[in-house]
């Protein structure tokens, strides 16, 4: 075997987990990949042979692709959007794919990834490769620039933004999945009583369409059972789903993909609404999994 026969293997044997710190720095799964095949070329261009710990060099190299892709991104100005949801990765409710079993690992939700996108690069970076992926601040330290003290300080903001913020649901799958269907019940019958009765009075939803003029978000119970009633006119089919290994909701119009929708529920209500509206984004996602 030469050595770059033996660097694609190690390669392939880390790429769950490369893939899993690149979509969580980027939270776009095509991103995602693309870091992780300009990772590769990297990596095959590099002399390892000095490297003690490819697992972790990797990381390293791969970390710093992602960085310089988030930065791309605030720097063409799309953080300027008023709603920003992530990208989301979808399965059948009865069948998981084993590729995304480490990147949704520790219940990497839809609604952690939307308080993420508010951090700033470094932030991001320095709290997911510390608290998600339990790297050394000396390590994270060269690749954004900073001492190991000021990543430090990085990774605090960061975590005291994400506990102040993220919404984390407590219920098994089965009991959100007895929301969600109560949820979506009450929306097709017009129920306002029964929608507000299973939405925290404090739920929040975000809906982004993209350049499409479908954004919106939401505050309040009475807000968010609003916003669902007049989503149940709109003449779609809707399918259970995975979204985030979390419940959710995928509706389909005229044989085209119209919403992906999370829900996070916490104390049997549901406490955040997190959907995808853009087309453009959403003709990108393979949904075939939920074909008739």
């Amino acid at each position: 075997m030469t050595d770059q026969q033996w660097l694609a293997e190690r390669f392939e044997q880390e790429r769950p987990r490369l893939r899993a710190v690149a979509y969580r720095i980027l939270g776009s799964v095509s991103e995602a990949d693309d870091a992780l095949q300009e990772a590769w070329l990297r990596a095959s261009r590099a002399d390892t042979a000095e490297v003690a710990n490819l697992g972790a060099w990797l990381t390293t190299v791969v970390a710093r692709v992602s960085l310089n892709l988030l930065r791309a991104r605030k720097t063409r100005g799309e953080e300027a959007l008023d709603v920003y949801v992530p990208d989301p990765i979808v399965e059948a409710v009865d069948e998981t794919n084993p590729e995304n079993e480490t990147v949704l690992a520790d219940s990497v939700g839809l609604a952690l990834l939307v308080v993420l996108e508010a951090l700033t690069p470094a932030e991001r970076l320095a709290f997911v490769l510390h608290d998600m992926f339990a790297l050394p601040f000396e390590e994270i330290a060269p690749i954004v620039d900073r001492s190991p003290e000021a990543t430090r300080q990085l990774a605090s903001r960061a975590r005291r933004r994400v506990r102040g913020t993220a919404r984390v649901p407590d219920a098994p799958l089965s009991e959100q999945w007895r929301v969600v269907d109560a949820f979506l019940a009450a929306a097709r019958e017009g129920d306002f009583a029964a929608l507000l009765a299973i939405l925290d009075p404090d739920v929040i939803l975000h809906a982004d369409g993209g350049l499409s003029g479908l954004s919106h978000q939401a505050r309040g119970h009475e807000a968010v059972a609003r916003q669902a009633a007049m989503w149940t006119r709109t003449v779609v089919t809707v399918r259970r789903a995975l979204i985030n290994g979390a419940a959710g909701l995928v509706s389909m119009r005229d044989g085209e993909p119209f919403s992906v929708g999370a829900f996070t529920v916490r104390e049997g209500r549901i406490v955040e609404l997190d959907f995808l509206v853009d087309p453009e984004r959403l003709a990108r996602l393979d949904l075939r999994m939920l074909s008739d």
